[in-house]
């Protein structure tokens, strides 16, 4: 059996102070991988430049000019984490015969690359990293991601419980994900869609080796709903089903003031008729937040704009493209 080419496919921003410390692992990973037999030696690390504004890109350009191994693409801005990716790996689609993506910072355990490639000679194309325990997270880290992976799956979104982006695709499989044209990205869950045989494999991730998380709350709650608003419709079912019990319940109400007024008792008093008026309003905004977010999602979807244009890369391929 013909050895595979494996890219390492690695989105970047300004990751000046932990590329230096990280690319030497992930150099040694694929030297390691092709003394076992298991890769072939045109296998390569490719960082993906994310428009960052310090020096992210001239250290990756100094580090394929010292090695062969290494090679870089960058965006002509920053994109966002999902569109880095997936330009990383249809770029490395047409060069590799497999790809595991993974974060610079360190943090997943760059050995569980072993047993992905060993699951991919067993015969899967895709083979999700997947955190064993999240010790290393502050309980309200912890709590909040566990609890956005059930709500993704409560409504119909089809991802893998604690697996983020760490994950290896076979061409095939990466030919399949090349075929959704989503704008709003959100990989996690498209990649289940494509089908295939798919596995697993656990590790415990560590601490970031150096610099500064990217994904602050705001950004992780915004990445939630983008995530689930994208892969599926439940919300605008559960607004369905709830301006439904609020229309009953308003029935009943008016009911029950006509039998009132019929039998002569009267409830005089503003207060539960600011409340009611406030709480109608506060859930009618609600509802319209939602639609319009989905609106804009369909917005955005019409123009079809490229979900990323990759200005210059380190070696001999198209050097402007569009996707």
């Amino acid at each position: 059996m013909q050895k595979p080419i494996l890219y390492i496919v690695i989105p970047c921003y300004n990751e000046q102070e932990v590329l230096p410390v990280t690319s030497g692992m992930f150099l040694k990973k694929i030297q390691d991988l092709t003394a076992q037999g298991k890769i072939a030696e045109k296998s390569r690390v490719m960082f993906v430049n994310d428009g960052s504004k310090d020096k992210t890109w001239e250290i990756i350009q100094e580090l394929a000019r010292q090695d062969e191994h290494y090679v870089g693409v960058c965006l002509s801005r920053n994109r966002g984490h999902q569109n880095a990716l997936l330009a990383g790996l249809m770029t490395a689609k047409d060069l590799a015969d497999i790809t595991i993506s993974i974060d610079c910072d360190g943090q997943d355990d760059i050995n569980a690359m072993d047993s992905m490639v060993d699951e991919y000679l067993a015969g899967c194309d895709v083979v999700y990293g997947v955190r064993s325990k999240r010790e290393t997270d502050t309980w309200f880290k912890r709590t909040t991601a566990e609890g956005f992976y059930k709500v993704m799956n409560a409504l119909g979104a089809n991802t893998v419980y604690n697996h983020a982006d760490y994950r290896l695709m076979s061409r095939r499989a990466l030919e399949g994900l090349a075929q959704f044209q989503e704008v709003n990205l959100f990989l996690r869950g498209l990649v289940p869609l494509v089908g295939y045989r798919s596995t697993s494999v656990y590790y415990e991730r560590a601490e970031r080796i150096a610099g500064e998380s990217h994904y602050p709350l705001k950004k992780m709650l915004n990445f939630a709903f983008d995530g689930i608003t994208s892969l599926s419709v439940k919300p605008i079912r559960l607004i369905t089903g709830l301006g439904f019990l609020i229309s009953l319940a308003s029935f009943l109400g008016i009911l029950w003031v006509l039998l009132t007024k019929l039998f002569g008792v009267t409830v005089s008093g503003w207060a539960s008729m600011a409340c009611a008026i406030f709480f109608m309003g506060g859930v009618q905004l609600l509802c319209l937040g939602v639609i319009g977010e989905y609106i804009g999602k369909i917005y955005n979807e019409t123009k079809a704009r490229p979900r990323y244009i990759i200005s210059e890369t380190t070696f001999d391929h198209q050097k402007s493209e569009d996707n």
